[in-house]
């Protein structure tokens, strides 16, 4: 079993939050808030619908029951957190979803047993908290089908990621809890677009997230110097 690219503490801190995924007043209303952003942006690029899905780090299942929800004929979400993971099946048996499904297991793991399975691959806002990151990309590389397509997001590590991801969303903004975040650990595009090509993914498209702190409303736009998604591909 290759479990060992997990943070416990960062299991813990999700772990602690469990009962709050679904309260989009919460803790976690600002994924409940870019959800429509990300949701549209992968299928404008995947078309969603009839498709087969996972959703790595998927934690309560905010985007894995909105793409079941789109359509996907099945959506497959994998968390190391079991806690996450049970908020997330009870919101789905609550709604009365049934092409959506969780599992308890490393993403290297699914990899290995599932191979080339997958028609969409999503891993968003996951890989800044695992100790190496490359592990997990090349696990998604390995699990979408050779005409699929990969879908990742991060935050890029400079000083403006500093001020606006750590000082301003956590401590001035309120937006996430204190501590969600470590700033070291934040990935460059550069870094990003390096770790796919090793893994034998071309990014495909790049877009950033931006927030307006006054209208608090999320909106994409070309700007990737703090919250970004990548769209990949397998090199033929």
């Amino acid at each position: 079993m290759t479990t060992h690219n997990v943070d416990a503490t960062e299991i813990e801190k999700f772990s602690k939050l469990a009962d709050k995924w679904w309260d989009k007043t919460g803790e976690f209303k600002p994924l409940h808030d870019i959800n429509p952003l990300r949701l549209d942006y992968i299928n404008q690029h995947a078309h969603l619908h009839g498709k087969t899905i996972v959703d790595v780090g998927c934690g309560g299942g905010i985007l894995s029951e909105s793409m079941a929800k789109y359509g996907a004929a099945s959506v497959l979400g994998v968390d190391m957190a079991e806690k996450s993971l049970q908020a997330a099946q009870q919101h789905a048996q609550a709604e009365n979803i049934a092409n959506v499904s969780y599992r308890c297991i490393s993403v290297e793991d699914l990899a290995a047993q599932m191979p080339h399975s997958f028609d969409v691959v999503t891993c968003m806002e996951m890989l800044e908290h695992v100790p190496q990151p490359e592990s997990i990309i090349r696990a998604c590389a390995k699990l979408v089908k050779p005409e699929g397509w990969v879908f990742f997001s991060t935050i890029n590590r400079n000083a403006k990621s500093m001020i606006h991801a750590i000082l301003g969303a956590e401590y001035v903004l309120n937006l996430v809890p204190k501590g969600t975040h470590d700033w070291h650990k934040f990935i460059t595009p550069a870094e990003m677009a390096r770790m796919c090509r090793l893994a034998n993914l071309n990014v495909h498209d790049a877009r950033g997230m931006g927030y307006n702190p006054l209208t608090r409303h999320y909106f994409l736009q070309d700007d990737v110097s703090v919250n970004y998604m990548l769209v990949c591909r397998p090199m033929a």
